[in-house]
């Protein structure tokens, strides 16, 4: 009985992430920020239905103090919002494209296109409410 319940938990979980695939695009689902490159940032922001890009830099004492903030709401939002970290100091030809002054800088991406940014760090509450209103259908 044992191994066949594992076996119907292993395939309602296949289905359900089947599922979001379909409906929140290619990538898979995943509970931890993606590296984002100039060279795969179309990819990211096209294959999944709501996309935060956070451009930071090492250096940067902001960015590093939203560090952990980006990693607790991809778990949170895992399946939902696909976050993204793009490295300005890496990475520049995105930055200049998409007029990214200052750091952290966060763009908001709905089915591929750009949607909001948010400029500099705030409370994980702040960030939360800026973002809920894309969460909607």
């Amino acid at each position: 009985m044992d191994e066949e319940d594992d076996e119907l938990r292993r395939i309602r979980q296949r289905k359900i992430e089947d599922m979001m695939r379909r409906t929140y695009g290619r990538h898979e689902i995943t509970d931890k920020p993606v590296e984002v490159t100039d060279l795969n940032f179309s990819e990211v922001i096209k294959g999944n239905r709501l996309v935060v890009i956070d451009f930071w830099a090492s250096w940067c004492a902001p960015c590093r103090m939203m560090a952990p903030i980006i990693d607790e709401l991809a778990k949170e939002y895992s399946g939902k919002i696909l976050f993204g970290k793009l490295n300005v100091d890496e990475n520049t030809r995105k930055p200049a494209e998409y007029g990214v002054m200052s750091i952290p800088t966060f763009l908001v991406f709905r089915d591929g296109v750009l949607v909001d940014r948010f400029v500099g760090a705030m409370p994980k509450k702040i960030l939360e409410q800026k973002l809920a209103k894309y969460l909607e259908p």
